[in-house]
């Protein structure tokens, strides 16, 4: 992989990592057109979330901080309350990178049929989030959002470790097939992978000390490329996606996926 190749590849995913659509398939699919070699690529998507999950924290770091201060009260105050919904959110994840690693690097090795499938349930679920919102209750637990449906969107995000599977497009949907409001399980949604992305990337780093390169086939200045154009092309559409996610009927992504599959699955 090249400096030039690990930089498209970065501003890739950080445009795609805010809206439901895929940013791993993204990824995957301008893999193939860029002809880059599928060794390492699990480590280079880490690293690419990682910058991603490092500008979600400047966009939201009033949010962040106010969770904080709120959380070391030590008290059962709205934000500890949310917090707590972010740890239950987090178990289905963490069980998926302790236990399935290897079977998820598997799917990083696959061809873009895998994508393809993977693109037509995000859009299935985008599509059943909108029809949803006609019957559906809000929630009206504290915070927005119950334990059980915190719960629930853990085991969408579990699921959309897979390329094509769109972790916000799935977390996201999830959330307002429960009855969570758009503009809470926007928030919600993006904050929740904080802490499993930043983990993921420390054990990356804990693997890769005394190893002769920083990933297997990619070498320190693709990660870095690829770290900067995510980081910002990550903040640019974080500051003007997220508002797009909570407006925006989310059918008119339901139907890119769709598109999107169909072209792969005919010219793939």
């Amino acid at each position: 992989m090249s400096w030039l190749q690990a930089l498209l590849l970065g501003i890739v995913q950080g445009l795609t990592e805010f809206l439901p659509v895929s940013s791993s398939g993204h990824l995957m699919i301008f893999r193939e057109l860029l002809g880059v070699e599928s060794e390492g690529f699990l480590d280079f998507t880490v690293t690419v979330h990682f910058a991603t999950v490092l500008s979600t924290i400047v966009v939201f770091w009033s949010a962040i901080w106010k969770l904080l201060k709120g959380f070391f009260q030590f008290k059962y105050n709205d934000e500890t309350d949310y917090v707590l919904k972010i740890c239950v959110s987090m178990i289905p994840i963490a069980i998926v990178g302790l236990f399935f690693k290897d079977q998820v690097e598997g799917l990083f090795g696959e061809n873009l049929f895998t994508v393809a499938v993977c693109l037509i349930i995000t859009a299935i679920l985008l599509f059943l989030s909108d029809q949803s919102g006609r019957f559906r209750s809000m929630s009206s637990s504290r915070s927005g959002i119950s334990y059980l449906q915190a719960a629930v969107v853990g085991l969408g995000q579990a699921c959309a470790v897979a390329p094509g599977l769109s972790r916000s497009g799935t977390t996201i949907a999830t959330g307002l097939i429960c009855g969570v409001r758009r503009d809470v399980m926007a928030q919600f949604s993006f904050l929740m992978v904080l802490v499993p992305i930043i983990g993921e990337q420390a054990l990356t780093i804990i693997k890769g000390i005394g190893e002769t390169a920083a990933a297997p086939g990619v070498g320190f200045l693709p990660l870095l490329m690829g770290f900067i154009g995510a980081f910002g092309a990550g903040l640019f559409a974080c500051k003007v996606m997220v508002e797009l996610v909570k407006r925006a009927k989310l059918v008119w992504f339901s139907i890119y996926c769709l598109l999107a599959a169909f072209v792969i699955l005919i010219f793939a």
